[in-house]
């Protein structure tokens, strides 16, 4: 596939990642590509035609994240049901995600402009939250749900393809990737599911019960949890 119109997504408000975009656009101009930025805020950044984030979504054959891993799933959430490639280059702290350096990034970009490149699909997940209404997200890392503020303990119901599987107390439930399985769900004692798995982890986040494991389930599974209602306790949902 060729790319002609290459979306950039970067947090402009840092000096190091808007010299990265100017740099990035310049080299896509020398080779052909059309950069377009995503305008996050009223910097100048030279170079690019700053759009919306739709606009971006519509246009863009490839989308390049510059920064950090925050900043490649934040690009996720923009592209991921037209499933427009992404490709990261690192200005964060940990780039488990973008893995590309500013040292190399010319290079690899001809190497994907030229094609020679492996396209690696990664699994995501649906939430849908039913409270008054249904409100739906999409996780490349995991959905969270966790006490609210300074509420008591949780007790989550959780099923998994409609089979009653346990109630977790603790102070919320991870839903994970493989993917994000080496992001919070790592923290809290999680397993780490190689990223072509078909799998979900489900973890409890400081569970009261010690026998209260992370369990892998199949990737095409429906998990429900529900917030048992008591008194004082309330919760959040995250993806």
């Amino acid at each position: 596939m060729q790319f002609e119109t290459i979306g950039l997504v970067g947090n402009t408000a840092d000096a190091s990642v808007v010299d990265t975009v100017e740099a990035v656009a310049a080299h896509l101009k020398k080779r052909g590509a059309e950069p377009l930025l995503l305008a996050l805020d009223n910097r100048d950044v030279k170079g690019c035609q700053q759009v919306s984030g739709d606009e971006l979504r519509k246009r863009s054959q490839l989308v390049i994240s510059i920064g950090g891993d925050g900043t490649m799933l934040y690009a996720t959430h923009l592209v991921a049901q037209k499933g427009t490639p992404l490709l990261g280059i690192n200005r964060g702290r940990l780039g488990f995600l973008a893995d590309i350096s500013p040292t190399e990034m010319t290079a690899r970009v001809d190497e994907v402009l030229a094609g020679d490149y492996t396209r690696e699909s990664r699994s995501m997940l649906t939430a849908r939250l039913r409270n008054k209404s249904v409100v739906t997200g999409h996780a490349l890392n995991d959905i969270v749900l966790q006490r609210s503020g300074d509420t008591r303990l949780l007790d989550i119901e959780t099923k998994v393809d409609g089979v009653y599987l346990n109630t977790h107390g603790s102070d919320g439930l991870i839903i994970a990737t493989p993917t994000g399985s080496t992001a919070y769900a790592l923290s809290c004692s999680g397993p780490i599911l190689e990223p072509s798995l078909s799998a979900i982890v489900i973890v409890p986040i400081c569970p009261h019960t010690l026998s209260d494991r992370p369990i892998v389930v199949d990737g095409d599974s429906k998990i429900e949890i529900k917030l048992i209602d008591r008194k004082g306790v309330t919760g959040r949902v995250s993806c």
